[in-house]
């Protein structure tokens, strides 16, 4: 409920009473580093004034419980939790997010526009802030096949919409840096706009290039050192602990009062395990302290930092003015948000939501599977005796380049369990072409059967790893029967699948059912093999050609560090 300006000043004055008022606070002031205690009185969706004396309407005693800003996630790829935006905020509410950056571009990479404004739909009048990065990289390059395209003249088409805020990771990093007309041309749409970064271990003069391009954050950070680098250029970090990339512990040494205003906090892409069982912001928070960081100076870089980075000078802190996105707990040292508001309206308690009036949401997105299974074929005739193997580094996104000696059998290069060499396959599944990149992988664990998806990023082809092909073959057959989604098959047949018939990312079913199909996968896979702590979650960051070293798509092999198709074959 918004208020009018002149009733806020009335009720800042003490003139007339607030409609809430939190007594007996310990505030947390990001502005100040302090913690005091205070009262906080709400008028409508904003703070009216912090002090004591004060009447409201309504007087809740918080009897010296601790009072912080909304958290406020700097980058998240809300598909990748496999919920549309409501049921996401269903699950980070509890967690004190009260407002996330999206950049939506996995399902602008299958729908193209279509995709975004269904994402943005979802969210109106949804109980959590979800603010856009236009997606700059649809395709992520032209080393892959996705279901769109899109150009500064699309991307100009959301300039007009308010909760459009910014420029998504400039993924095309190699093309920026050598000045791509076509990328630059986007950039220049969004001047005067928050433009994103994405550039693992670019340094030196290209880094330099990267910056003077206009960029402004990155957060493909994996040590201290390539953190200072950027930061020194004037870039802000985000700092991320995803399901498959694990960066804040060793970059918590960023955490220091010369610079620690330019950190943010980001989740980039979780899944529904681990946002349920660790949380989100707060679970980065949390970390952060209990390895030594000073609480305020934690939760500031999920609050205030990104606030101020996207210009969202509404929010971030608890002061007269600011929205009333606030979270109250009880244990700096092991913050769990019992109390979430949103606008001056209690979000969660105790980590239910409560009930919010909301027009009901159109889920329904236009069938993305267009493949001819029976016309495929993965096997690979042997040109050599040697063969490049994408080599898994584990919790990180980056891979090795290796080179192995291929097993072949009758006159086919096959998958070799015994040295954890599977066979990968990309299917493109947007247009009907029947293409097919083959490789090798080492990492996975498998030792029998397949396991395939639809969540490949950032294309978002079908991308199937196995010990066999029949397994792989059906696998794929599963997946378009459902029109995406994951499976986990063998020789005996389907053993897990967890559908997403929404754009072949996201599921149309609350999260419990979602967190139940998915551990029935994870279980499955293990099953055949795999110790990975997230398996799918891996398998769909293997065809990303933007992260180095090597990765497949549809076209083939990528070699990242240079930035071309390669041989599979030495």
């Amino acid at each position: 409920m918004s208020i009018e300006p002149e009733e806020l000043i009335r009720i800042a004055r003490g003139d007339q009473p607030a409609d809430l008022l939190l007594k007996n606070a310990r505030l947390i002031n990001v502005y100040s580093g302090e913690i005091y205690p205070t009262d906080i009185a709400i008028a409508g969706e904003q703070i009216a004034a912090i002090g004591q004396g004060y009447q409201a309407k309504e007087v809740i005693d918080l009897q010296g419980r601790y009072v912080c800003p909304g958290f406020i996630d700097a980058h998240v790829h809300i598909e990748s939790s496999m919920l549309p935006p409501r049921e996401f905020a269903r699950v980070v509410l509890p967690h004190g997010v009260t407002t996330v950056i999206s950049d939506p571009h996995e399902i602008a990479n299958v729908l193209g526009l279509e995709g975004i404004r269904f994402m943005l739909q979802d969210a109106k009048y949804g109980p959590l802030s979800m603010y856009v990065d236009a997606p700059s990289c649809v395709p992520a390059t032209s080393m892959e096949t996705s279901g769109s395209q899109l150009e500064f003249y699309d991307l100009a088409t959301l300039l007009g919409n308010d909760w459009v805020i910014g420029l998504g990771e400039v993924m095309n990093y190699p093309g920026t840096i050598q000045g791509d007309r076509r990328i630059l041309q986007k950039i220049q749409a969004f001047k005067g706009r928050v433009i994103d970064g994405h550039a693992p271990g670019v340094s030196g003069r290209d880094l330099n290039a990267y910056c003077a391009a206009g960029v402004g954050s990155d957060h493909e950070c994996v040590d201290l050192e390539e953190g200072l680098s950027k930061l020194r250029l004037g870039m802000t970090i985000f700092i991320r602990e995803a399901t498959n990339a694990h960066n804040l512990e060793p970059l918590l040494g960023l955490f220091k009062p010369e610079y620690a205003s330019r950190i943010c906090l980001c989740t980039d892409d979780r899944h529904p395990a681990d946002l349920m069982d660790q949380g989100s912001i707060d679970y980065l928070i949390r970390f952060a302290i209990a390895h030594g960081v000073p609480p305020v100076m934690a939760i500031r870089a999920g609050t205030l930092n990104p606030a101020e980075y996207f210009h969202l000078y509404d929010r971030g802190a608890i002061a007269p003015g600011k929205r009333a996105d606030l979270v109250v707990f009880s244990d700096l040292q092991d913050l769990q948000p019992e109390l979430v508001y949103r606008g001056g309206q209690l979000a969660s308690k105790e980590g239910q939501v409560t009930p919010w009036e909301r027009p009901k949401s159109n889920t329904k997105t236009r069938g993305t599977i267009n493949v001819r299974v029976d016309a495929l074929d993965f096997s690979i005739p042997a040109e050599s005796n040697k063969v490049r193997v994408i080599g898994m580094v584990p919790d990180q996104l980056i891979t090795h380049n290796l080179v192995e000696s291929a097993l072949v059998v009758n006159g086919c290069a096959v998958a070799d369990p015994a040295r954890d060499i599977a066979k990968l396959a990309v299917v493109e599944r947007h247009f009907g072409t029947g293409r097919v990149g083959k490789a090798f992988i080492q990492g996975l664990g498998l030792k029998s059967g397949a396991i395939a998806c639809t969540v490949a990023h950032d294309h978002h082809n079908i991308v199937v790893a196995g010990m066999d092909d029949e397994s792989m073959l059906a696998a794929v057959r599963e997946i378009a029967g459902m029109q995406g989604g994951m499976v986990v098959v063998d020789a005996t047949g389907v053993l897990a699948r967890l559908p997403l018939p929404i754009a072949g990312l996201m599921s149309d079913q609350p999260v419990a059912v979602v967190r139940e199909q998915y551990d029935q996968l994870a279980i499955a896979a293990a099953g055949l093999g795999s110790q990975l702590h997230d398996p799918f979650m891996a398998l769909s960051f293997m065809a990303l050609s933007v992260i180095p070293s090597l990765k497949l798509t549809d076209l083939g092999l990528v070699d990242v560090d240079k930035f071309e198709l390669t041989n599979l074959f030495v």
